[in-house]
């Protein structure tokens, strides 16, 4: 935690910076692909005549001039597992991307899930001394609150005042400005394991590009998929993605807790190709075409010819019905929600005005799994697709792509977090940001 505070600073600073020159990339890091979309802020002027239809309110000062996918690879579970493969891909995708902008690209703004996230709520109170509520009277409230002991070798990746309370009048978002004594915040803050964040970084230094922020996959797939008013009411986001589940929960616009069960649509594939005896490949191929969660009469009749997938006619002569496959996946699809039950149940989702579950990502796609995310989990449950973006390639607006079009939200419109605010160094609470700080102020 030494350099915490003065890291995402320059962090922001880069980001900034990159914007004011008008071009930064974000970089989705997944255990099944890597994503990199370039964006361009010239303001919404500019790209009145050349989309038919505009965008959403909020995202008009951007537009994406640049997309690419690839494989990923050397990624499980989230997390960078081999360093060398991982850099390739992440090499392969922003090539592309920048092929296709025709521009080169410098800084990019990172998302990525693992890590076993750890959400804290924080409060903190302090009396005003001038009557109004100014930045130095917000940094003064966010260093009251007591920072729990999060564990050794741990970095801490959001930290958001989610409300703020002057006085008695409570669900302020801004109160910058409001006359009255005291000042009150509560605060949301992630932890996350600091080796898989060190490996992210090291692994984007090495493609020769300049880290200019880094998001949670949950908080970026959450602020694409859900609409306003679940943001506003009380909604969870699950985003089934290849190595893990990420689980985030949105309430009055801001993330109050985020989770990750390590368990996505990899093990699926990995249970057909376990249980179909194939090879991982014709296991994808078998759970994309003909995969589902919820079986009919008419899939004991629909048979999958499976020598075709293997290409030895002589001797694999197999088929398999449709059923088959659905007993196969269905099981491990039951635990993954189960799972993702057992952590909204401990973040006390059921106190929620509004209990809608979106489902996101590229596993969310299987047939069938909204009728049976409601029943395990007993709640309204849609399907999401990410918010539409200026410029967005259709091949990238699928619900895989939601974390990846979050964090061009992220980036154009962050919300603010602790690092922020100059935080008073006396008044903070742990020793070492104190010394971080004071080297921030003396050395930036």
């Amino acid at each position: 935690m030494t350099d915490l505070y003065q890291s995402q600073r320059a962090m922001r600073n880069k980001r900034q910076a990159a914007m004011q020159r008008g071009v930064i990339a974000v970089l989705d890091v997944g255990s099944s692909k890597i994503a990199c979309l370039v964006l361009r802020f010239d303001g919404p002027d500019s790209f009145r005549d050349s989309d038919g239809i505009g965008s959403m309110a909020g995202q008009s000062s951007f537009r994406v001039i640049g997309a690419a996918t690839t494989r990923s690879r050397g990624v499980r579970f989230g997390e960078i597992d081999a360093m060398h493969e991982t850099e390739r891909a992440i090499r392969t995708a922003v090539q592309a991307a920048q092929k296709m902008a025709g521009v080169r690209v410098d800084h990019v703004i990172a998302c990525f899930a693992g890590a076993k996230p750890r959400s804290y709520g924080l409060a903190g109170s302090v009396d005003l001394h001038d009557g109004a509520v100014s930045d130095n009277c917000i940094a003064r409230v966010l260093s009251s609150c007591d920072i729990p002991d999060y564990g050794e070798n741990r970095e801490i990746l959001h930290a958001q005042p989610v409300n703020f309370a002057v006085d008695h009048r409570s669900g302020l978002g801004d109160p910058r400005g409001q006359a009255g004594n005291a000042l009150s915040v509560d605060m949301h803050m992630l932890s996350v394991d600091r080796a898989p964040i060190e490996n992210l970084l090291y692994c984007i230094k090495r493609c020769d590009l300049e880290l200019a922020g880094i998001a949670s996959s949950s908080y970026a797939a959450g602020i694409s998929s859900l609409v306003e008013d679940e943001q506003e009411l009380g909604a969870a986001c699950i985003d089934l993605g290849g190595g893990s589940t990420g689980i985030s929960i949105f309430i009055k616009k801001h993330m109050i807790y985020a989770d990750t069960v390590r368990m996505g649509g990899d093990h699926v594939t990995s249970d057909i190709s376990q249980g179909l005896q194939v090879p991982m490949p014709t296991a994808e191929r078998i759970k994309t075409f003909y995969g589902g969660v919820q079986a009919t009469g008419m899939d004991d009749r629909d048979m999958i010819d499976l020598s075709s997938d293997t290409g030895d006619w002589e001797h694999d002569r197999r088929t398999v019905s449709r059923a088959e496959v659905i007993g196969v996946m269905r099981p491990r699809m039951e635990e993954i929600l189960e799972e993702v039950r057992v952590r909204l149940d401990a973040a006390g989702f059921e106190h929620l005005p509004s209990q809608r579950i979106v489902l996101t990502g590229g596993a969310s796609q299987l047939p069938g799994l909204d009728g049976l995310a409601s029943r395990i989990l007993g709640q309204q449950v849609r399907l999401g697709r990410p918010l539409r973006v200026q410029g967005l390639p259709q091949s990238v607006t699928g619900p895989g792509f939601a974390s990846a079009v979050g964090t061009c939200l992220f980036a154009a419109h962050p919300q603010d977090e602790w690092w922020d605010f100059d935080i008073p160094v006396e008044g903070y609470p742990a020793r070492s940001l104190k010394r971080a700080v004071k080297w921030f102020k003396d050395n930036w």
